[in-house]
Order: C-alpha cells, then sequence, then structure tokens
C-alpha cells in the first residue's frame, strides 16, 4: 500500500530559502504490510487507509476522514491509520486531535519512522523544537528506515529554528555520511556557513549541489551573495545573469534588482 509521508523537509531557515528538491523526496512511497497472513479486519483497515492517504494527497480532507473512520472502525489497533488521522487533522489545524492520533499512532508502534518523523514534523512546526528533535531521532534510530538523512534534515533545521547553530550543523552533517548526495543538507549548510561568515565553505557546499540539482533562485541567490562576499565578480555575475534570464518573477531577481543585496 502507499502510505503518505511527511519527509519533506521542514521550511528552510534564512533569507536564502529552500533549494527545490528531485522528485526522490516524493511525500508518497510504498509500505509493505502484507504478511500473506492478514485477517478481514486489518484488511479493511489497510485499504480504508490506503485511499484516505490519496485523499490527503489530493487535497480532499474530508473524504480522507471518512475513510479513517472506517479504517478504525474495522481494526482500532491499525496504526497506520493513526498516523494519517494526524497529519489530515494537521492540516485542518485540529492540534489536539492531530496530537492525540499521532501519539495513539506511536503507542501502538513505536519503532514506526514514518509516524516518527511526521509527529516531529508537527511538533516544530508549532515551535516545540526540542521535542520534535526527539522524534526525529527516534526515527533514525529505526534500523528498518530507508531515509534516515531525512530525518536527520529535519531535526538540523528544527535545531537552527531554535538558534542551536552547532547542533544544526552536526545533524546536516550526519545527513551526508549516511546520503553523500542529500541536497537539502548540502543547502542547509551551504545558507548556514553564509550566516556564520564562512564564505569559503559555504562556497564549497553549494559547488557540491550545483552538481545535482538545477539551478532555483534559492540557489542562486545564495551563490550571489556568497560570491560578493568573497569578491569574485565574474562568478557573481554568472549567477546574476542566469537569476534574471530564468527565474526573473522570482522575489530573489527583485531583490537584486533592487539592490539588497546581504
Amino acid at each position: 500500500m502507499k502510505i503518505i509521508r511527511y519527509a519533506m523537509v521542514l521550511a528552510c531557515i534564512g533569507a536564502a530559502g529552500c533549494a527545490t528538491q528531485p522528485a526522490g523526496e516524493s511525500a508518497l512511497g510504498p509500505v509493505a504490510v502484507t504478511t500473506g497472513q492478514e485477517g478481514a479486519d486489518r484488511m479493511r483497515a489497510r485499504i480504508h487507509t490506503e485511499l484516505a492517504a490519496g485523499y490527503f494527497e489530493l487535497g480532499n480532507m474530508s473524504m480522507a476522514l471518512e475513510e479513517l473512520k472506517i479504517a478504525t472502525l474495522a481494526d482500532p489497533s491499525y496504526a497506520p491509520a493513526h498516523g494519517i488521522g494526524g497529519l489530515v487533522y494537521a492540516a485542518l489545524k485540529e492540534d489536539r486531535l492531530a496530537e492525540e492520533s499521532f501519539q495513539r499512532a506511536l503507542r501502538l508502534s513505536p519503532l514506526d519512522h514514518d509516524v516518527n518523523n511526521n509527529y516531529g514534523m508537527f511538533l516544530c512546526d508549532r515551535k516545540r523544537e526540542q521535542e520534535a528533535i526527539g522524534y526525529f531521532l527516534a526515527a533514525v534510530r529505526n534500523p528498518l528506515y530507508q531515509n534516515p538523512d531525512r530525518s536527520l534534515v529535519n531535526a538540523g533545521v528544527c535545531a537552527r529554528r531554535r538558534g542551536d547553530v552547532g547542533a544544526a550543523q552536526g545533524y546536516f552533517q550526519q545527513a551526508l555520511k549516511v546520503q553523500p548526495n542529500q541536497t537539502q543538507a548540502l543547502f542547509q549548510l551551504a545558507d548556514l556557513e553564509f550566516a556564520r561568515g564562512n564564505f569559503t565553505d559555504a562556497r564549497d557546499y553549494l559547488n557540491r549541489l550545483k552538481q545535482m540539482v538545477a539551478p532555483t533562485p534559492e540557489l542562486l541567490w545564495l551563490g550571489v551573495r556568497i560570491e560578493r562576499r568573497l569578491g569574485d565578480r565574474n562568478t557573481e555575475a554568472s549567477y546574476v545573469q542566469q537569476l534574471r534570464n530564468h527565474f526573473p518573477a522570482s522575489k530573489e531577481a527583485k531583490a537584486l534588482a533592487a539592490g539588497t543585496i546581504e
């Protein structure tokens, strides 16, 4: 089946924004739950949870809730249904119900890496950063988690949000050890090093990122500012030209036209 994975990295910090991610960062992913000995109630819960996930992805929250109601009536102990419920209620700004759903899912399946990651996202978005980081790291500790780098990046963004730059840097670097081509980790480290005044290091991370993703306004804008600080006018001019030619309506191009380069 497919279960929603709220695996997209948290909103990026700082004026540079966030580099666009490749298709591999999709919020949906396959989860194998069938063992060949699935009972009728569990099968019904699984099927309707899958339908709820599809409706959630389409933005149809009322139908998602209807399907989740059927799923939980069929099998109240089916943890993925409660995990999807957390996402749906969070999208509806029903924070109490969202939290209850996430917590119930984790009581039923404490090691579920998707629910731990999603609950962490929920908490960090609500400025409960320290709690959130604990859930991201719980996801990472699950040896079956195929993408622990994503939760490490989320932990880093959340740590940076609360002002713990050292911890944030550590999480981003751990993500790169797990997945050397982790594009969000590279962008975050480039942006973080720029903010700390380490412009050469910022350039190195950005150059690594450029080899893996197509230019975005955020990436080009960070490049403009890095090269301005390093005094490389030719490279700066190249970033400026790309930004003006390819993304003339972007807020970064407008900032450039206004002369508001940091």
